[in-house]
């Protein structure tokens, strides 16, 4: 099968123009705040201009059938293409000198990451700021279009764990409702977006640290426009808020719609999201009621610590409250582990996600009883519906491939020459898109010492984990390239 590389153009100039569009919409906060607007103006021309050539030259091909492995380019392309264009304000402006930092910073913008190479976010201007926050919410937008359009066609992970958590639909069944369930997701995505930023402007944030934040949280990504993150606030009306919509945002954006009509039985019947919910709330209490115990804090702001950074780091947002390495080793531990969870699939959250887990749990306790039963047939069960081994053979997959990845990007950081804990939580945060890590990345530092080649490295786990790995691993197929 040949590539239909002008379908695949046409799809990346139409997301520059989108690009370009967002860049415009930075303008109004460079001018209040009397800043210069030709780094976000220029930027923003540039990215339109070449984007509509790119569209109007290859626009006859749009209409047509988007092929499988067309598919897999055009979320690749699409990403870089963004994150390249991307990195436009940040270098005009001159707030970050150079195209690797600036690189890295886009691109962890656009997957949600939130690892960051500024050291003082709060000398950066605002306009270039609220690019920065804007970049994430559109990749939190662009991951809700992956998960109802792109990855039903790609017939891949993500597809499959749409399937499983609506039991009967196919590729073909699911074709009719994409622009219907994109359309839905899009408008839950938004409305939420304004919901937390009218109650963080209640809670005594200013019009722009509200947006910033909004726009940020409901992307879980978590970058923020103060150096200390949310700790900056100091406001527990703020950290519940945030909390709240963090939760929401590592839900399930269809679980969040059925919610949002009234339908709490169907919500409480899904699996994925029990699980969710109860690994939250026990996580919380236990690990606040140690930090009470131990740091003799009042008992209500151990909670509001605890379940604030506990939710941050399963939904892979990455905001934070307190420095958690600075509890107690073993709860640096749990955080640790805590980064290999992720939230639910079909949320904006990045991460292994709770369903794969549960489904890896539970193919592994029943392996046990098939052992003792060689001859019954004995399902693993989703949400009351048997799934399918093709399912649970790609989370194997998945996982084995992911922990393997995760091993050699740990071995090849160590090559820059820094410490074992940094190894581990660079590559940990980064893959998962989580934001910040373990020793001299954790919760209080940056990315900004890490060498050139290392932020190359990282950047490229980002995008492995954002694209659910397959997506991305698929080019390194020779067989992907042959003409058939």
């Amino acid at each position: 099968m040949r590539f239909n590389f002008k379908q695949i153009a046409s799809f990346s100039g139409l997301l520059l123009i989108i690009n370009g569009i967002f860049m415009f919409l930075c303008l109004p906060f460079s001018i209040y705040y009397d800043e210069p607007i030709y780094p976000l103006g220029l930027s923003g021309l540039i990215t339109l201009l070449t984007g509509a050539t790119i569209w109007f030259i290859n626009r006859k091909n749009q209409n047509k059938e988007l092929k499988k492995k067309d598919g897999y380019l055009v979320v690749i392309v699409g990403w870089l293409t963004m994150s390249l264009f991307g990195t436009f304000p940040f270098l005009l402006s001159g707030e970050i000198s150079n195209f690797t930092d600036a690189f890295f910073e886009t691109i962890s913008g656009f997957t949600t990451t939130g690892a960051s190479i500024l050291t003082d976010i709060e000398g950066v201007s605002k306009g270039i700021l609220f690019w920065r926050s804007l970049t994430q919410w559109i990749g939190g937008m662009g991951i809700i279009v992956l998960a109802v359009a792109i990855l039903p066609i790609l017939g891949i992970g993500g597809m499959q764990l749409f399937i499983a958590e609506a039991p009967g639909l196919s590729p073909d069944k699911m074709k009719p409702r994409i622009k219907e369930v994109a359309k839905r997701l899009w408008f839950i995505y938004i409305g939420l977006t304004m919901l937390e930023m009218v109650l963080l402007m209640f809670g005594g944030m200013n019009f722009y640290d509200a947006i910033n934040h909004a726009l940020t949280t409901m992307a879980t990504g978590g970058f923020s426009t103060k150096n200390a993150s949310i700790a900056h606030f100091d406001s527990a009306y703020i950290q519940y808020v945030i909390t709240f919509f963090m939760f929401l945002a590592g839900t399930n954006f269809t679980i969040t719609y059925y919610g949002l009509k009234g339908k709490f039985a169907k919500v409480w019947s899904n699996e994925e999201f029990r699980n969710y919910l109860i690994l939250v709330i026990l996580l919380s209490v236990c690990i606040s009621f140690f930090v009470f115990s131990s740091k003799w804090e009042g008992f209500e702001k151990s909670f509001r610590d605890s379940i604030f950074q506990v939710v941050s780091i399963i939904t892979t947002t990455g905001f934070v409250s307190a420095d958690y390495t600075a509890w107690a080793p073993f709860l640096t531990i749990i955080f640790f582990l805590l980064m290999f969870v992720g939230a639910s699939a079909g949320s904006t959250a990045g991460g292994v996600k709770i369903i794969r887990h549960t489904l890896l749990f539970k193919n592994s306790f029943l392996e046990m009883k098939r052992q003792l039963h060689p001859s019954a047939v004995i399902p693993v069960r989703l949400n009351s519906q048997a799934v399918s081994r093709d399912i649970t053979y790609n989370v194997l997959a998945f996982v084995m491939i992911y922990l393997l990845i995760y091993g050699v990007g740990v071995f090849l950081i160590s090559f820059t020459g820094v410490d074992f804990d940094t190894a581990l939580g660079a590559v940990a945060t980064c893959l998962g898109n989580i934001g910040p890590g373990l020793g001299s990345v954790g919760p209080v530092n940056n990315f900004a010492h890490i060498t050139p080649f290392g932020k190359w490295l990282l950047a490229g786990l980002m995008l492995l984990g954002r694209l659910e790995l397959f997506t991305v691993l698929m080019l390194f197929n020779p067989n992907f390239w042959k003409k058939y």
